[in-house]
């Protein structure tokens, strides 16, 4: 039995069956970490002002006591201000940092958390980021999956560069 419990939170179209989670849950599983992967199916015609309850909707029944980190890609962001109430430390990948909300949250935030973004990624401020967190990694050139131009080779460094850091910082 893992010594602790990390929650994965998909995105709108990254879920957890995808290589950042994929990764990551193997770093995860070899730190003593069990895993709940969340899947969800995203109403196509959600309305951007509500989208971040129903995310906490879906999210808030897998937590327990037993849960001890979180980590959402994307959408999953939203579920910060449950991050901030149970006071667990958070993986948040491409976070939604031009949503108030979302930053919001964090800023509330008294558990320690990451943020990873990448400087081709529109919802990515690594200012905002860096006020917030001294645990951050920002992927210069990296999109919204945090892929990077070139070679496939140079995103899957990137992955790997991902994985150490959230490493580190759970250890």
């Amino acid at each position: 039995m893992a010594d602790r419990r990390a929650v994965l939170i998909p995105g709108r179209g990254y879920d957890t069956r995808y290589p950042l989670f994929l990764y990551l849950g193997e770093a995860l599983r070899r730190l003593g970490f069990g895993l709940h992967g969340i899947a969800w199916q995203v109403p196509e015609d959600f309305d951007p002002n509500t989208i971040g309850r129903w995310v906490c909707d879906e999210v808030a029944p897998t937590l327990t006591e037993r849960t001890d980190l979180l980590v959402g890609k994307s959408l999953g962001s939203l579920a910060a201000p449950l991050a901030v109430e149970r006071r667990l430390p958070a993986v948040w990948l491409t976070p939604l940092l031009h949503r108030g909300e979302v930053v919001d949250a964090l800023r509330r935030s008294t558990a320690p958390f990451l943020l990873v973004g990448g400087t081709a990624d529109s919802s990515w401020d690594g200012g905002i980021a860096r006020r917030l967190t001294p645990h951050v990694l920002e992927i210069t050139a990296a999109d919204h999956a945090l892929m990077v131009p070139g070679p496939l080779a140079r995103s899957a460094e990137v992955l790997g560069k991902v994985c150490t850091v959230v490493e580190d910082f759970v250890r």
